[in-house]
């Protein structure tokens, strides 16, 4: 059973495993950090904050400061589709944005009538997945 977790994300309960939602790669461990499954694009926030003042006359340009921040862009590996984005210290490690209690999540979803997948909606996600159901429905265990 799948329960999206975010527009982007799911949790294959069965597996235990992070799934893009887009194209259903695998993400690693649902138990871990879906972030260790995802290509990380480390960016000079510049590119994406260009400076409002003239670097060269101004020392603080509104743009944020790459000694001091980075933007990091979280990937999926098998459809490129950006699933997270985030800003930290250069050198720090990605955050852990989310840690699942994947007994208690059984539990919810063992008491609950219904596809998880029509019941959680967060938007845009959702034609991937109908797109996604429709090409693997033969995956589905009722």
């Amino acid at each position: 059973m799948r329960i999206p977790m975010t527009e982007y994300l799911a949790i294959d309960l069965t597996s235990e495993r992070w799934l893009c939602r887009v194209c259903e790669h695998d993400l690693g461990n649902a138990r871990g950090n879906y972030k260790e499954g995802t290509l990380v694009y480390d960016r000079d926030p510049r590119e994406i904050h260009p400076a409002i003042l003239d670097p060269e006359k101004y020392e603080y340009t509104f743009s944020p400061d790459p000694r001091f921040c980075r933007i990091l862009e979280f990937y999926c590996p098998g459809c490129g589709t950006q699933i997270e984005t985030e800003y930290t210290p250069p050198g720090h490690p990605p955050t852990v944005d989310m840690l699942w209690d994947i007994d208690t999540l059984r539990e919810q979803w063992a008491s609950r009538e219904g596809d998880p997948e029509e019941l959680v909606n967060y938007g845009p996600g959702e034609n991937a997945i109908s797109e996604a159901r429709h090409c693997h429905h033969h995956h589905h265990h009722h």
